[in-house]
């Protein structure tokens, strides 16, 4: 162990002058949600404690010069998962491999806006991931687990051309899932608007799911939608089940008159039953672009977490914030009240966020990837699994000095901790140093925390903290360094 009271001088004159990395988003904003990757068209399920968010893997594509091009989504074959507890630190999952040659679906090419449901199925919880293969059919893919492994149940599509009363819908995507509480399940998808048909596009489509949830009971039928242009949500309230998605972009006038929504927004339909028919409701997200000054595709999803709802969506406010500006989405997530009579209103988006539901333990072993804000590193594989299948533990690494991770609303309780651990990999032996502050960048120095001597696997490095501390702090683990990688850490006292 280190005493980090007697040589945290020595260790003081390394980060002497250091500027931290930058970070793609302010320190006091929540959203986007992540900054070391992308992620659209996200879908969130909640389970136990935690809501798992799982998003197109929007990754930046380049030509032949290396410059970084429009995004055209045909590359796109495996989905981003993060979860969290607490609604402000996000857990980065890694990605799930779902589509192309080294995917659990291989014979679908693409993944694109998946949406996901858990089952109590023979007495043990089981996971489905539902994803668009391109425009030309739905998979199904399940796990024990939220985070996977994840595998292919049918070896095909479980939505395609040859599925009765589907073979006209123009883009069978987007899938949207309802486990209702009698323990029946729902899928819906479709969008496209056929020539001529713009403000009746006929182009969605709901059906019952059987079981086993990798199966459909009779025939999709088709959700009258007014002004339809893809992605479909579901969420129940009450006894009442509100169906939305966004509207095409030619609503015109006339549209807006008898409906009261314009081009590319949320829209919410009302039924009393999960199969329809749905009456429109209201709008209840415009473009981000009306917030963020970049227009692009609307996507969300509408849940609710420890009593309180959300909306989850995407952006390009990641690409800004980088001088890209090519099409590649990041996630938010805004908070709403439902009124008793089910109506939202139009939902602020921002990117300052939530509250924070619950404070994070620093006395439980915590991943270093469990994160509020970064600047600089990446998360990258901590174990056999995600190794494997890209999902799984991540640790953070691709570690440089200046770098930082910060980990909001930590309570030290009313006894102060005396020391920190890190489990930590260093295979090449560089000298690597922690230097933990709280509450700003440059706030109270708790410590030093140095990933000394080579590690080949995750191994334990402790240092006794130089000054106590207790309360509810924000926490920042700033390092001096390269080439090492971190995947857990813990305070004891």
């Amino acid at each position: 162990m280190n005493e980090l009271n007697q040589q945290g001088n020595d260790y003081e004159a390394l980060f002497n002058g250091l500027s931290l990395t930058k970070s793609y988003k302010d320190i006091y904003n929540t959203n986007p949600l992540m900054t070391q990757r992308f992620g659209a068209d996200p879908y969130a399920m909640v389970y136990e404690d935690r809501v798992y968010f799982y998003m197109t893997a929007d990754a930046f594509e380049y030509d032949a010069a290396g410059n970084i091009v429009e995004n055209t989504y045909g590359k796109i074959s495996s989905i981003n998962v993060i979860s969290t507890a607490d609604m402000m630190n996000f857990t980065d999952h890694g990605s799930i491999q779902a589509a192309s040659s080294s995917g659990a679906a291989t014979w679908a090419r693409n993944s694109w806006a998946p949406a996901a449901a858990w089952k109590e199925i023979d007495g043990k919880p089981k996971f489905f991931l539902y994803f668009a293969d391109n425009g030309g059919g739905i998979g199904v893919l399940t796990a024990d687990s939220p985070i996977g492994p994840f595998t292919d149940p049918l070896g095909k599509g479980l939505i395609t051309r040859e599925t009765p009363n589907c073979s006209n819908v123009l883009w069978l995507f987007d899938p949207a899932v309802l486990v209702d509480d009698d323990g029946k399940a729902y899928l819906y998808f479709g969008g496209g608007v056929p020539e001529g048909k713009v403000s009746d596009p006929g182009t969605a489509r709901v059906v019952q799911l059987g079981d086993d949830m990798i199966s459909i009971v009779g025939e999709p039928v088709r959700i009258d939608v007014p002004y339809l242009f893809e992605d479909s949500g579901i969420h129940k309230a009450g006894d009442k089940y509100y169906y939305t998605y966004c509207s095409n972009w030619q609503v015109d006038e006339a549209g807006t008159e008898k409906y009261g929504f314009h081009s590319a927004e949320i829209v919410s339909m009302e039924s009393d039953s999960p199969m329809g028919p749905f009456t429109v409701k209201e709008t209840i997200l415009e473009n981000p672009g009306r917030y963020f000054g970049l227009y692009g595709n609307n996507h969300h999803c509408v849940f609710n977490f420890q009593g309180n709802w959300y909306i989850t969506y995407h952006t390009r406010v990641l690409e800004q914030a980088m001088g890209v500006e090519h099409g590649y989405r990041s996630t938010h997530v805004d908070s709403f009240t439902m009124q008793e009579d089910g109506t939202i209103g139009k939902i602020r988006q921002t990117k300052a966020g939530r509250e924070q539901l619950s404070y994070v333990d620093p006395y439980q072993i915590n991943r270093a990837a469990n994160i509020a804000t970064m600047g600089g590193i990446e998360c990258v594989p901590a174990d056999a699994q995600s190794e494997k299948y890209g999902v799984g533990n991540m640790a953070i690494g691709s570690i440089n000095t200046g770098d930082f991770v910060l980990v909001k609303g930590v309570d030290f309780g009313d006894e102060s901790p005396t020391k920190l651990s890190v489990w930590a990999k260093n295979p090449e032996g560089n000298t690597g140093v922690i230097q933990v502050r709280i509450d700003k960048p440059y706030g109270d120095i708790l410590g030093y925390l140095p990933v000394d001597g080579a590690a080949s696997g995750f191994t334990e490095f402790s240092a006794d903290l130089a000054q106590q501390v207790t309360g509810v702090h924000d926490l920042y683990f700033i390092f001096y360094g390269e080439s090492y990688e971190i995947d857990t850490w813990q305070f004891t006292r």
